[in-house]
């Protein structure tokens, strides 16, 4: 039964009451009066006890039909809130509610809402927590596993690929020059072996982390090319100027040159290769040369995903990279990069 149904009812039945009760006080005033003189007289030309039963019955049904309404909207005002809760939302609640029971059951609502509110959040930020968490685990063995490569591969192959290299270049010193053919092939083998150290030395690049882990830009570069200069016959030089970035700056440039040096290693053939890092007007420039071979850069940059990422990573730090390459005389790569001082302070 809903609540407007119930409330007519209650409110007929409150009218039949009132009807009774009323004629039991006339009887009650007036003990001589009998039933049949109730019907007698009159009141608007209707007997009086058809207009007090019909009077009290019309007024019990406008009550109660009042009453019912009432508590229907109120009810529904309830349902609203709950669905509201249950879908999420903030329920929209009327804070001065007429009805006690009404205002105290939104408000109770309100703290539940509050409530659940909090634990989603809570909730959403240990997900966040386990899913950062996770990631970094997960990087970090990738790390230690790309580490492990690293060293693999330099201390086998890389050091079979040297003593290769080293035989080679001894028999080619030592052996006579009585067949043409034969000394050109075996050449053709030492360069080969030759470009397979390079190939072998820019794949140790790549394995190595991208990460400068704790060091400043300037320090990641002089370690990298001093450690570089030990293992390459070109000739390798930088010039490095102190001065403090950003540590998302530092790592994307530390990124764009190690896959410059890379590109260098695998495929230029140079003879020298010279690095800068400075600070003009604001600006961070870093500059790759080398002497080698040259390549189209129009070409290269539609078909290498090195040049791309190297391109994209200058554009998530605001700054933009240029490539200059002439063939048969060389590579110079720069990039640009706004230094953006906080609060428009000047920068010392």
């Amino acid at each position: 039964m809903s609540a407007l149904i119930r409330q007519i009812v209650w409110g007929l039945a409150l009218g039949i009451i009132s009807f009774i009760a009323l004629t039991l006080s006339y009887f009650f005033v007036f003990p001589s009066l009998q039933l049949s003189d109730l019907w007698k007289k009159e009141l608007m030309d209707i007997p009086f006890i058809v207009f007090s039963f019909s009077f009290s019955v019309v007024l019990g049904l406008v009550f109660g039909t009042v009453s019912g309404v009432y508590w229907r909207k109120q009810f529904e005002a309830v349902d609203a809130w709950l669905f509201q809760l249950a879908e999420g939302q903030k329920p929209e609640i009327d804070a001065n509610q007429a009805v006690t029971e009404v205002s105290s059951i939104s408000s109770r609502i309100g703290t539940l809402h509050k409530q659940i509110t909090e634990k989603a959040m809570l909730s959403q930020r240990l997900a966040t927590e386990k899913a950062e968490e996770k990631e970094s685990r997960i990087q970090e063995i990738i790390s230690q596993e790309r580490n492990r490569l690293a060293r693999e591969l330099h201390d086998s192959v890389s050091q079979q690929l040297f003593a290769a290299s080293m035989l080679m270049s001894a028999i080619n010193e030592t052996k006579a020059p009585a067949d043409d053919r034969e000394s050109k092939q075996l050449k053709m083998v030492e360069e080969m072996i030759h470009q397979s150290q390079l190939e072998m030395r820019a794949l140790l690049l790549h394995l190595r982390p991208v990460a400068l882990k704790g060091k400043c830009l300037q320090e990641g570069i002089e370690e990298l090319l001093l450690e570089l200069k030990q293992k390459v016959t070109m000739e390798i030089k930088w010039k490095v100027e102190p001065f403090p970035l950003d540590k998302g700056v530092e790592d994307h440039l530390f990124r764009i040159l190690q896959e410059s040096v890379s590109n260098t290693l695998r495929h230029s053939k140079a003879n020298q290769l010279e690095v800068l890092l400075i600070e003009r007007d604001d600006n961070v420039i870093m500059r790759v040369v080398d002497d080698g071979i040259g390549f189209n850069v129009k070409e290269a940059k539609a078909g290498s995903y090195g040049l791309q990422n190297m391109h994209e990573r200058a554009g998530e730090i605001g700054g933009t990279l240029k490539i200059v390459s002439v063939e048969k005389k060389g590579t110079r790569l720069e990039v640009k990069v706004p230094i953006l001082h906080a609060g428009g302070e000047d920068h010392d």
